[in-house]
C-alpha cells in the first residue's frame, strides 16, 4: 500500500471516528443549537455575484458576475452524489435546475447558510404524483458547528442530506457576495 493511500485511509478513519464519537455523545446536537457567530457584512455591490452556477459532476460552485467567474469553490453534495435530480425527501440528492437564494440563516446548524428555493411547483407536483414529499430546506452551508476544523477534509465524500457544503471560510465569502434573490443553476 502506497504512502498516499495509507494517508487517505488514516484521514478517513479519523473522520469516521470523530463523527461517530460526536454522534454517540450528542455533541453535534448541542453545537447545532449554539450557532457559530456573527455573519460577515455584505460585499460592495460591484463585488457581488449576479448568479451562481453549480456543476455537480465537477463538485464545483462558481459565483458569476456577467460573463466573469468571480469565485470558485470545491463542494460536497448530498450523500447520493451527482446521481440526478432530487425526487423526494430523504433521497440525499441535491436538486438540479434553476432556483434562487431566497433567505439566509445566520444561526444555522452548519455555520451560516443560504437557502435555495427548492422545491418549486414542478418539484412539488412530481413528488406528489409519486405519493412522496419533495423535501426542502436545501442550503448552501458551511460545516456543522463544532466541526469547522475539518476544513477541506469534508471533500473526501459527499455527506449532506442534499445541500451544497463548503468550508466555513468559503461560506463567509459566499454569504458576503450573494444577495437574496440571486439565481442559482444546478447541473450534473
Amino acid at each position: 500500500m502506497g504512502v498516499e493511500v495509507r494517508v487517505r485511509v488514516w484521514v478517513r478513519f479519523v473522520v469516521v471516528v470523530a463523527v461517530l464519537g460526536a454522534s454517540l455523545f450528542g455533541y453535534h446536537k448541542v453545537m447545532a443549537r449554539i450557532g457559530s457567530g456573527t455573519p460577515p457584512e455584505m460585499a460592495a455591490p460591484e463585488q457581488q455575484a449576479d448568479r451562481i452556477f453549480v456543476d455537480k459532476s465537477d463538485r464545483r460552485l462558481e459565483l458569476r458576475k456577467g460573463d466573469a467567474v468571480i469565485a470558485s469553490y470545491r463542494i460536497s453534495l448530498g450523500g447520493a452524489g451527482d446521481a440526478g435530480h432530487k425526487q423526494r425527501e430523504g433521497d440525499q440528492k441535491t436538486p438540479e435546475g434553476i432556483y434562487s437564494i431566497d433567505w439566509r440563516n445566520p444561526k444555522s446548524m452548519a455555520h451560516i447558510s443560504l437557502h435555495i428555493s427548492y422545491p418549486n411547483a414542478a418539484d412539488a407536483a412530481s413528488a406528489s404524483a409519486e405519493g412522496q414529499a419533495p423535501g426542502g430546506n436545501i442550503m448552501i452551508h458551511g460545516l456543522p458547528n463544532g466541526w469547522g476544523w475539518l476544513g477541506p477534509l469534508h471533500h473526501l465524500r459527499d455527506w449532506t442530506d442534499g445541500c451544497i457544503a463548503v468550508t466555513n471560510d468559503e461560506m463567509r465569502e459566499i454569504w458576503s457576495k450573494v444577495p437574496n434573490g440571486t439565481p442559482i443553476e444546478i447541473r450534473s
